[in-house]
């Protein structure tokens, strides 16, 4: 005989990140805070940020050298001002910005146990800015589970 499930619970909640410009926010604990408001024990957090030129990713919290060395790969790979690009509406960091976020990604899905992320011992949530100028982001958290 198999049991019910338990019911399932969903909670969204958000906050915005003003950037400095490009580079790196750690929002570890603003996500942390989002899911101790949902009050799930058991589940996911889906992370998500609504726009085309910052991205979010799981990344070293240890070690700030890895946030630069992330910028300087970046960088030569997908350079501001290239002449590849016909997209400069907004200067030279525009169609690069777009291209930065495409290749890593606007969300990210944590588990959730016990009501904590479960991160790595060495991980933090961040958002990546990748405009020059500062700019203010929204990021949505979405917690399903019981």
């Amino acid at each position: 005989m198999s049991r019910p499930l338990p019911a399932q619970h969903v909670a969204q909640g958000g906050f915005i990140v003003h950037t400095r410009g490009r580079g790196f926010s750690d929002i570890t604990a603003q996500v942390a805070d989002a899911l101790a408001a949902s009050h799930v024990q058991l589940g996911i957090a889906h992370v998500f940020t609504a726009h085309t030129s910052c991205s979010l990713l799981l990344g070293e919290n240890a070690d700030p050298a890895v946030g630069r060395d992330l910028e300087r790969w970046f960088a030569r790979a997908v350079p501001d001002g290239d002449p590849l690009f016909e997209h400069d509406a907004e200067g030279p960091d525009d169609m690069p910005a777009h291209v930065r976020s495409i290749l890593t990604g606007v969300s990210l899905v944590v588990p959730v146990h016990g009501g904590k992320l479960q991160l790595g011992t060495w991980q933090g949530i961040y958002l990546w800015e990748h405009r020059l100028d500062p700019h203010q982001r929204k990021v949505t958290v979405t917690v399903l589970g019981h």
